[in-house]
């Protein structure tokens, strides 16, 4: 009976790690579109959404099965209240996607990103991107080393943002209000997808460890 209690508790582990992928793919297809002005791969990020947002209420049922005919206690139940939250948290990533992908489609059959900000925003999407593909690695391994360390490259993410904002800001800026909101808005979504990896890294972290992950780190 508690093998098959456990076994669940992993189960709704694994299908994290594979609303997980789903996200990673979907930022990836959002930024392709963004950068090519694809209106049909931004449809397609923007209607695959909903494959998310299922895989999430199948978590949440699974995780409220088990607190109702499990009861679970202790770390048990820590693992179970940190999926809620996790799931909660990778479908707002597949929404920020999402978000990317409309601004991509609303500037079709023009690009979204101007030429002189393309370096910044590409990297700020390979940054987001490869993120999220660790917090996969990270949801399915629970390595607290690689969840600490995911912590501290959130910090190449940061100075991006700032980056983004002084090209903004720059004399030099010649294209308008509408570009300018644009890639405001753009920065501000890859930051939080960003973010988001970031705190469910921590959660893992607490999941295995019980301890907050910023202690951990100082030590």
């Amino acid at each position: 009976m508690r093998e098959a209690y456990h076994d669940q508790l992993d189960s709704i582990f694994d299908d994290l790690g594979s609303i997980c992928r789903r996200v990673e793919t979907a930022v990836g297809l959002a930024t392709d579109a963004l950068m090519t002005g694809d209106a049909a791969l931004a449809e397609k990020v923007i209607s695959e959404d909903i494959e998310i947002d299922r895989a999430r209420e199948r978590v949440e049922d699974a995780a409220f099965s088990v607190m109702l005919l499990q009861q679970p206690v202790a770390g048990d139940l820590r693992t179970v209240v940190a999926a809620l939250r996790m799931v909660s948290e990778l479908e707002r990533m597949g929404d920020l996607s999402v978000h990317v992908a409309k601004v991509a489609r609303l500037r079709v059959p023009e690009v979204a990103v101007p030429d002189e900000i393309r370096p910044t925003m590409s990297r700020m999407a390979e940054v987001a991107k490869d993120m999220v593909g660790r917090v996969c690695e990270v949801i399915l391994s629970r390595d607290v080393e690689a969840a600490i360390a995911l912590g501290k490259a959130d910090e190449e993410m940061d100075a991006l943002r700032r980056r983004s904002f002084s090209e903004l800001l720059s004399d030099d800026w010649t294209h308008g209000v509408e570009a300018a909101v644009d890639v405001a808005l753009l920065g501000r979504y890859y930051e939080r997808i960003a973010d988001h990896a970031v705190s469910i890294a921590n959660r893992v972290v607490f999941v295995v460890t019980g301890h907050n992950p910023a202690a951990l780190s100082s030590e």
